[in-house]
């Protein structure tokens, strides 16, 4: 690791430790410079050029979930069955870390305080988690796979079962305990999904031709 990509990781985790002692608005510039134990609050300005795409770098550092999905690509050619417990599993595995309590306490005050920054970051966040389903989704109807449907809908129909799973772990320990297992919980929620939209014996899909592969750009929209 380069002394840039050192610099950066201490401000991120400096302004992680700032955020979520304070908020948004409590924690300055200043008050992560002197955290992050740099001689100038302006070094920040070097790596992020607002103190919003500051807050928006920590949140998605601090996410496993979306770092999956920033290097997806490669699994756009695996099958369903093998990705779609794949993004389960790191959804629910990041609401179990210590650290995603931390992250909800960080984000519900400033959607609140500061819709007008938060909302804008959220739609980030999720559009892109959705974006890469819906064109996965695309993809495997391709391939004959799976049956056509909506796509977008697809996507959210899918990551709709995990959510409550997902609360369960961050703020319900009751209601975890007397459910099922995150594993037990992925293979219905699965189950049930591929089931939905499994191919008709008899139908023939449309098939990708071999010159037109989805391009791994489509992966990030959203």
């Amino acid at each position: 690791m380069g002394e840039d990509a050192d610099r950066r990781s201490q401000i991120l985790a400096a302004a992680f430790e700032q955020f979520a002692d304070h908020g948004f608005r409590g924690a300055t510039i200043k008050s992560i410079a002197r955290a992050a134990r740099l001689q100038s609050p302006a070094l920040i300005y070097w790596y992020f050029p607002t103190k919003e795409a500051l807050f928006q770098s920590v949140i998605e550092k601090n996410l496993p979930f979306l770092r999956l999905m920033t290097d997806a690509a490669p699994l756009l050619e695996r099958p369903p069955d093998e990705v779609l417990p794949t993004i389960a599993r790191a959804y629910l595995s990041t609401a179990a870390l210590p650290i995603a309590q931390r992250m909800v306490r960080l984000l519900v005050p400033e959607a609140m305080l500061r819709p007008d920054m938060a909302q804008p970051i959220a739609s980030r966040l999720i559009g892109r988690v959705l974006g890469f389903l819906t064109t996965y989704l695309d993809h495997q109807i391709a391939l004959g796979r799976l049956r056509p449907h909506d796509t977008r809908s697809g996507a959210r129909a899918f990551m709709g079962m995990l959510i409550p799973q997902a609360i369960a772990t961050l703020a319900l320990p009751e209601i975890k305990v007397s459910g099922p297992t995150n594993e037990e919980h992925i293979a219905t929620a699965v189950g049930i999904f591929l089931r939905g939209l499994a191919v008709e014996p008899g139908v023939i899909s449309a098939r990708a031709a071999p010159d037109q592969p989805v391009s791994p750009d489509r992966v990030h929209q959203g």
